[in-house]
């Protein structure tokens, strides 16, 4: 019998929950040599979300984003280095 006392735990948050579209490996691909003002793409979001992407200020106060570690892992495991 389930012990109904315990708690759910979260899941973890990984990037391999969902198949990324081609509009996003598009922009990790832009993202790939240094960062960009990408804020109107669409996929942004979506990619911050799964921790794919990081925003970074730069010394100029503008907003860029770039590649997190598993945003590079992902290019790696698509033979793009």
């Amino acid at each position: 019998m389930h012990d109904t006392t315990e708690r759910a735990m979260p899941k973890p948050r990984t990037m391999l929950r969902r198949i990324l579209s081609h509009h996003e490996i598009a922009t990790l691909l832009l993202l790939l040599h240094a960062p960009v003002d990408l804020a109107a793409k669409p996929e942004i979001p979506l990619l911050r979300e799964a921790g794919l992407i990081e925003q970074v200020n730069t010394e100029q106060g503008d907003t860029r984003f770039q590649l997190t570690e598993d945003g590079n892992a992902v290019l790696r495991g698509l033979g793009v280095s």
